[in-house]
């Protein structure tokens, strides 16, 4: 039995990173697959951990070499996620989350029709600011960059599946658990296990 897939977007600043990795905490089952960037990392952040880091010149020859499932350039900077180890996960009856923006999002739903998708929103205009300051990490050019592209990506929540208001960490990390529980619940996953169970009610 393959996994099931989960497509989890939100503008930069909204906290789908750590709510995802809250999620993967908390659920032993399921895997965050580990994108690939073009951009330094950040203070704090690990090569293999939040991401693979690359050089400009090799996202592009991976690009070439067609090993990305889904790719994007955001805010000048190019993320990818591979195709092959996510399907080795799924393969493996791995259930998966990618964590990525809108763009890579729509691109992921075109090879994985049967994937679930999840927006994360921040609560307000006001508190998304407050994180990408608190974050650090972006120059005032760059932060007006992603206030800016923040307005188109939060329109696209409507072609998501399911919708997460992340106010309350704890809350919106149970809001997350239920909705991948409930989709390993579904006929599709649980089908053949059924038809088994029901088999040994069978008079021989």
């Amino acid at each position: 039995m393959t996994g099931n897939l989960f497509i989890v977007s939100a503008p930069s600043g909204a906290g789908k990173t750590t709510l995802v990795e809250a999620a993967v905490r908390a659920d032993g089952q399921v895997k965050e697959s580990v994108s690939f960037t073009s951009r330094r990392a950040r203070v704090g952040e690990h090569d293999g951990v939040h991401y693979h880091f690359v050089s400009r010149d090799k996202f592009e020859t991976m690009l070439g070499d067609g090993d990305f499932l889904e790719w994007a350039e955001v805010h000048g900077n190019l993320y990818g996620t591979s195709r092959r180890h996510v399907e080795e996960l799924l393969a493996d009856g791995n259930d998966v989350i990618l964590t990525i923006d809108v763009q890579g999002a729509t691109q992921a739903r075109v090879l994985f029709p049967d994937a679930l998708s999840i927006f994360v929103l921040p609560p307000s205009r006001e508190i998304l600011l407050q994180r990408l300051e608190t974050r650090g990490a972006n120059a005032a050019e760059d932060l007006q960059i992603r206030l800016i592209n923040a307005l188109y990506e939060l329109a696209q929540f409507k072609h998501f599946d399911y919708v997460i208001i992340n106010d309350d960490l704890k809350r919106a990390t149970s809001e997350l658990l239920a909705i991948i529980t409930a989709e390993r619940c579904r006929l599709k996953q649980r089908g053949e296990i059924a038809e088994q169970i029901i088999q040994t009610f069978q008079i021989s």
